[in-house]
């Protein structure tokens, strides 16, 4: 209740059972202040319009978007970040080849 852009709960990544609800005018601004963020780790849009969401999704500035849910990690999809919370990746493919080391060798044959 009473909740602002200005609290810390609305700009900062708390990783707590908390979250802040804060109404706006339609999805311009709520997408002007869901980048308005340092971090950008991932966001979640509840919507019945899956087409909206996967465009306002576009528009977000994080490294992981749900729709409809924020509790489920699929390993087949990476985990990463973008801005302050851009740290690396992991989970899928792409986060599996930052553990390995590739070798090239450029050999010509005498």
């Amino acid at each position: 209740m009473n909740v602002h852009h200005g609290m810390r709960v609305m700009v900062e990544e708390s990783f707590g059972p908390v979250v802040g609800i804060m109404k706006v005018r339609g999805d311009e601004e709520a997408l002007a202040l869901m980048n308005d963020s340092p971090y950008g780790l991932t966001a979640s849009i509840w919507s019945k319009d899956e087409g909206a969401a996967l465009e306002l999704g576009a528009g977000l500035e994080t490294g992981t978007v749900f729709l409809n849910r924020c509790d489920y990690l699929d390993p087949a999809l990476a985990w990463t970040g973008v801005k302050e919370s851009g740290r690396g990746c992991s989970l899928s493919i792409l986060g599996y080849e930052q553990l390995t080391r590739p070798k090239s060798y450029h050999l010509r044959r005498l």
